[in-house]
């Protein structure tokens, strides 16, 4: 009879241990990654290659802004390390000979590669005119168009969808109940009656005292980009 007894209180503890007195908790669907898009320097835009809609993958140009001096100063600059090197060639002989000194072939060099450095410099400044996508998304915002001028403010926003996240606030009582790799079923209704599983990546362990709550964060795979983001959903651990 205590056997009995004991083995049923076993089971009763290991059903509340997993979490399966935990009620259904209301939840939001939301992209993975949010990036807003402004230029690291000012300037016109030249054009802009995408519109709002627009499927994206990582390092895709999205917009362009006039570098008309950037790349004469790209030139300028290429010209400078090709002449700094055709002049050391020609004076390698000389010091073979002994006609110039070590100071002077070391100057010869040092020119060398300060050339190289200023090269690059001017490389980055009109890469810097190019506007790239960080992520695999789609283009939920598009503000910009040619000839407006941009800079800190940003004129393109890409939304990435796989994998989905969903945010929960759960009362404090339950933080012992949820914890980092456990799974929870996903119900959403829009655009259709559907059920997923997702993972819990994040749980918060600093509460809101003014709440009583903390953050979960859920992690759901979308590969074939089929669910929508910024639905409401009900997660069921």
């Amino acid at each position: 009879m205590r056997t009995g007894l004991f083995i049923l209180l076993f089971f009763l503890f290991c059903e509340s241990a997993t979490g399966a007195d935990l009620p259904p908790f209301d939840g939001l669907v939301e992209p993975e990654e949010l990036v807003d898009y402004s230029s690291h320097v000012p300037g016109i835009l030249k054009e802009v290659l995408v519109e709002r809609g627009a499927w994206v993958k990582k390092g895709q140009i999205l917009a362009k802004l006039k570098s008309g001096v950037e790349k004469a100063e790209v030139g300028v600059a290429q010209a400078r390390v090709e002449f700094a090197k055709r002049k050391m060639v020609r004076n390698e002989q000389l010091y073979k000979k002994k006609l110039i000194s070590i100071h002077d072939k070391d100057e010869l060099e040092t020119e060398i590669q300060l050339a190289e450095l200023q090269l690059v410099e001017v490389k980055e400044r009109l890469a810097l005119r190019t506007i790239r996508s960080t992520i695999n998304g789609v283009v939920v915002e598009r503000l910009g168009a040619p000839g407006e001028y941009v800079g800190e403010e940003h004129f393109i926003t890409v939304a990435q969808l796989n994998p989905l996240v969903i945010e929960l606030v759960v009362p404090e009582k339950y933080l012992d109940s949820i914890k980092v790799g456990q799974t929870a079923k996903v119900q959403m209704y829009v655009p259709v009656s559907s059920s997923h599983t997702a993972k819990v990546v994040i749980v918060d362990q600093v509460l809101d005292a003014a709440s009583s709550t903390f953050g979960v964060r859920l992690e759901l795979s979308n590969p074939h980009l089929k669910l929508p983001a910024g639905v409401k959903c009900q997660v069921v651990f």
